[in-house]
């Protein structure tokens, strides 16, 4: 087990002011394309597979049971929310790939953590009332590949055609990318756009650093949330390229054949925002500098050896749970437009797999 470092508050944080968010009028219209864009690619996967599968991160490739611990002795500023009061409580993780239909893991992808914590207290969103979870929905980026709602649409709309089109050029597509984007790095670069085409790295899913991508609230402020490897048997996997030989689920196997020898350990960690320009609410593409307001730990999260793919965390975890940033507290409400735009796409992902798949997804307690 990695103790904790002891944490002390780099920068003054920003308390958070309602006008930060600058909410368009065609806003409510923008969120409605992009839940019929998001329905299509449901559609569309249901009918090839017979089953109801998300929007997005449909792939997943891990699904562990384990606990997070928040250490007593937070800095007032980071005990907030979800880490206002010191405790071990329940936790679930989903690891993930991108894309709304099941391709074979050579077509490589962005990778996704969805984090939900059981047993937090507090005055709750929008929907969530009377449930104790806390979800946190990460990706390994430090910021969004599209600005603002509109982007993303745009984005997401030329991503919906290519849905269950061609998976065998998919992969020689991404082979390609993935040469391109090596190239970039190689010069001291980085293309998100190409990483989400199918340019990413054929790298480790359990060496990733995820991160929430767009801000939340963080109590009285607002903040960027990450969670990052620490033990050494995972901190070892960051950047090792894996090959997955001829299985389509080479990541799954990567994944599973870790657990059935090893724990984990991973820290969250925060990002508390203190200037409004460098650290904007709206413009989910920036990223913001860690030089000014560094990531720093607030709670640890630990996994012991188990099974990470079995036919019971499938049906309990994948087909019955849902994740989204809007499960939660209202000290850690999702803010900006491509948070914003997003809350009716999530509850049409869940409503429309609980109906198919005949399986009530339901928060656990």
């Amino acid at each position: 087990m990695t103790d904790l470092p002891v944490t002390r508050l780099p920068v003054v944080p920003l308390p958070f002011e309602q006008s930060f968010e600058e909410i368009p009028d065609d806003e409510a219209e923008t969120s409605k394309e992009l839940a019929e864009t998001l329905h299509s690619i449901m559609e569309t996967t249901f009918k090839d597979e017979g089953h109801a599968n998300r929007s997005v991160h449909a792939k997943s490739h891990g699904l562990l049971k384990g606990r997070l611990i928040v250490p007593e002795g937070l800095p007032p500023q980071l005990a907030q929310g979800a880490f206002a009061k010191p405790g071990t409580f329940p936790a679930v993780m989903r690891f993930s790939t991108n894309p709304g239909d099941i391709l074979d893991d050579k077509v490589s992808t962005p990778r996704g953590l969805a984090l939900k914590v059981i047993g937090v207290e507090g005055p709750r969103l929008p929907g969530s009332e009377g449930d104790v979870t806390q979800d946190f929905v990460m990706q390994n980026a430090k910021a969004f590949t599209a600005a603002n709602p509109k982007a993303f649409l745009r984005t997401l709309k030329l991503l919906a055609k290519t849905t269950d089109k061609a998976p065998g050029m998919k992969k020689a597509f991404s082979a390609l990318l993935r040469g391109v984007e090596s190239t970039i790095e190689a010069m001291g670069g980085e293309s998100g756009t190409l990483k989400s085409l199918g340019g990413h790295p054929q790298t480790h899913i359990l060496g990733e650093t995820f991160y929430t991508v767009v801000p939340l609230l963080y109590g009285p402020y607002y903040a960027k949330i990450s969670v990052a490897p620490v033990s050494e048997t995972l901190t070892a996997l960051t950047d090792k390229h894996v090959d997955f030989g001829g299985n389509p689920d080479g990541l799954r196997q990567a994944v599973l054949d870790y657990f059935a020898q090893h724990g984990g350990v991973w820290e969250v960690r925060v990002q508390l925002a203190s200037d409004l320009k460098k650290m904007p609410v709206e413009d989910a593409s920036v990223v913001w500098p860690e030089d000014v307001s560094p990531y720093v730990t607030v709670a640890r999260v630990e996994v012991d050896p188990q099974p990470s793919w079995s036919p019971e965390h499938v049906r309990e975890i994948d087909d019955g749970m849902a994740f989204s940033p809007w499960h939660g507290l209202q000290a850690h409400r999702p803010i900006g437009g491509v948070m914003r735009v997003r809350k009716p796409s999530y509850e049409m992902s869940s409503g429309f797999r609980a109906a198919h798949n005949g399986c009530p997804v339901h928060e656990p307690r």
